[in-house]
């Protein structure tokens, strides 16, 4: 029932998925009302593979995270926690809102065994082709040094196991790549992670070499991972419209013209334009809870019908990887 249209585009996705994904099946936790006359005329082969467990209740975006956690009993997103918790879905999958979404994880689902706070971790593209690893996105606005050390360890098994890379470069976003630059608690995780030889840590990054694949595994606070993420793809959807000849962005040509000329410079002279034109944002929909007992995956609430299956489809690949015993594994060596 999450997102901002709602069951017109998670059950559509929720299709999609099915389709794609002959071993899944799905749980679909809403108003039957309006979720049954969105899967008429399905073939009985798909059906078989939907249960529409229904539910009037839901968390509202709008609602704080004290309020939404105090009044969640019979929501569409408790219940499908819950779903997890019991053992009746492998993973949990939602659009709605955010601080509810994790709070209740956190409470019904507990977190790893050592670790302090999960974290929000999503993909990011580079223009290189390749893909790098990146946390937290937002579900830890102040972090301490021991919260990004382990952010770091988590984000390391993520890249072994979703990726396949063996000793991933580990890097802390700061506003400078000197030692000295940045908040305490950001040196003093620099001190840690250099402590650990198992870890390859290669230092600060800033912001411009996000996308460009210097380091697999991007460490950050939430409050600047949120923001640096919504930048990133902020950008890329203005540039696209650009080359397309959005007629909002016509409308202000000399700005078109300076981020046209940016663009060429950067990129098309680079030889990585014709990469990133393959790059499809709705394959990045979708950021996973990492640190608990089971797979939690929060897609944006904008997402479209391709991005919210490319979420459902992650969420289902992390249980079958068995993602979060893989990290408590690696976090008890």
């Amino acid at each position: 029932m999450g997102g901002d249209i709602g069951p017109r585009v998670t059950i559509p996705a929720s299709i999609k998925a099915l389709e794609q994904d002959p071993m899944l099946s799905v749980l679909l936790f809403g108003d039957s009302q309006q979720i049954l006359p969105l899967l008429e005329n399905l073939s009985s082969a798909l059906q078989e593979r939907i249960k529409v467990c229904h539910c009037t209740k839901v968390v509202d975006n709008s609602q704080d995270l004290s309020y939404a956690l105090r009044h969640s009993k019979g929501t569409s997103m408790r219940l499908a926690i819950e779903a997890v918790q019991k053992g009746e879905a492998q993973a949990c999958v939602s659009a709605g809102n955010t601080g509810a979404l994790m709070g209740l994880a956190k409470i019904l689902l507990q977190p790893l065994k050592g670790i302090e706070r999960p974290a929000l971790v999503s993909l990011i593209p580079t223009i290189n082709g390749d893909r790098s690893v990146m946390l937290d996105l937002g579900a830890n606005i102040d972090c301490s040094a021991q919260n990004l050390y382990q952010f770091a360890l988590m984000g390391a098994i993520f890249a072994e196991s979703c990726l396949g890379l063996v000793y991933p470069r580990i890097a802390l976003l700061n506003i400078g790549i000197e030692e000295i630059k940045g908040h305490k608690s950001i040196r003093e995780a620099a001190t840690l992670l250099k402590q650990n030889p198992a870890l390859n840590y290669i230092g600060f990054i800033e912001g411009d070499l996000l996308l460009n694949g210097k380091a697999d595994v991007i460490v950050n606070d939430g409050f600047a991972g949120n923001i640096a993420l919504k930048t990133l793809e902020g950008a890329a959807k203005n540039v696209i419209s650009l080359f397309k000849g959005h007629s909002t962005l016509n409308k202000t040509n000399h700005i078109c013209k300076f981020i046209g000329r940016w663009f060429v410079k950067t990129f098309l002279l680079k030889g990585s334009f014709q990469r990133l034109r393959q790059i499809n944002p709705d394959q990045y929909n979708g950021a996973t809870l990492i640190g608990l007992t089971a797979v939690v995956v929060k897609s944006h609430g904008s997402a479209n019908i391709d991005g919210f299956a490319y979420a459902i489809l992650d969420a289902a690949q992390q249980a079958r990887y068995n993602l979060p015993e893989k990290i408590l594994a690696g976090l008890e060596k």
